[in-house]
């Protein structure tokens, strides 16, 4: 697998501007935003932008811990993230519709399916996100089992989103 590449910020400035103008919202009103990818390599981003794109994926999942091991604050309801594909380009912005928390036990099937990946059964969701993050924790010399999610602060963050941009991929008009 081909590592993340250099996200391209200055593309991804140039989207969430033109997203700002499209939708008549002042820089200063803007609401917070990231730039990131999905996955842990340019295959898997690739991928995965390909279900939100193109499929139904409409969720994703995170570890609490992996904010606060990155010095980032947490995603939230009205957050937007640029969302770039495996060669680091920007590609679509996703508006955070929720999050919640929940430990790995406890995630429901629906959200499972709302993943949008595999056969979109909880158990394929479960053994491929055991799968990558004892893969990414291992990486930053962190051990991880999925029953560390039931202790308070190392949950599970359940984030519903949707596509607000471009138009030709916007789920519906975004606030």
């Amino acid at each position: 697998m081909s590592e993340l590449p250099e996200l391209n910020l200055e593309a991804a400035e140039k989207m969430w501007r033109a997203y700002l103008s499209a939708r008549s919202i002042a820089p200063e009103d803007a609401p917070g935003y990231v730039v990131e990818c999905y996955g842990d390599s340019a295959e898997l981003a690739d991928e995965l932008l390909h279900e939100v794109m193109y499929g139904t994926k409409r969720a994703t999942s995170s570890l609490a811990k992996e904010y606060r091991q990155h010095g980032e604050t947490e995603p939230k309801a009205g957050d937007h993230w640029v969302v770039c594909d495996g060669s680091g380009e920007p590609r679509i912005i996703q508006r955070v519709v929720s999050v919640q928390r929940s430990s790995f036990f406890d995630v429901p099937a629906e959200f499972a399916a709302a993943e949008g990946e595999g056969d979109l059964s909880l158990e394929y969701w479960r053994r491929v996100h055991k799968e990558f993050w004892t893969r990414t924790q291992a990486e930053i010399d962190c051990n991880w089992t999925p029953e560390q999610t039931t202790q308070p602060g190392e949950e599970l963050l359940l984030e519903r989103d949707e596509i607000c941009w471009p138009p030709e991929f916007a789920d519906a008009p975004s606030p």
